[in-house]
């Protein structure tokens, strides 16, 4: 069985080298579908007897694992170091470092990375994390799959 549990947050990034308006410093309201497959839980008198998992603990995981660190921050390319120094000099600011340049699909490879782990036979259900699908905006997306 597989189940899908969307969430939303609000980033900045830049696409350094792009040849359009995405070079410039810009902000995205993302969504994150996240999908899991597993077995449904059957054991009698369970609160999630029925569930693969319970979406609140979906949703928990995915906003201390992700969202909660990528919610109104900047999203920043190590290798862009104009922009790497210019948001040092705010203090304060919330500013996520990654090691690749912050596309669509760059996020959703690296979101896949930060939650696989925390979902992985969590519930003894069998539970793995099978697609993370990334929202730039609600006509761009990119899937990053499981094999």
């Amino acid at each position: 069985m597989q189940i899908t549990r969307r969430l939303e947050f609000d980033a900045g990034h830049r696409i350094p080298n792009h040849n359009s308006q995405c070079r410039h410093l810009h902000g995205h309201r993302y969504a994150i579908e996240i999908t899991l497959s597993g077995d449904i839980i059957s054991a009698e008198g369970q609160s999630d007897q029925g569930m693969v998992i319970d979406f609140s603990d979906v949703k928990r995981i995915a906003k201390e694992r992700l969202v909660n660190l990528w919610d109104h921050a900047f999203l920043v390319y190590r290798g862009d170091r104009q922009v790497c120094d210019f948001l040092a000099t705010l203090p304060g600011h919330k500013t996520v470092v990654l090691d690749v340049i912050p596309t669509a699909e760059n996020l959703a490879q690296a979101a896949f990375d930060l939650l696989d782990p925390a979902y992985q036979d969590t519930y003894g259900t069998h539970l793995k994390l099978e697609r993370i699908r990334l929202f730039e905006t609600p006509n761009n997306w990119a899937d990053c799959t499981r094999g």
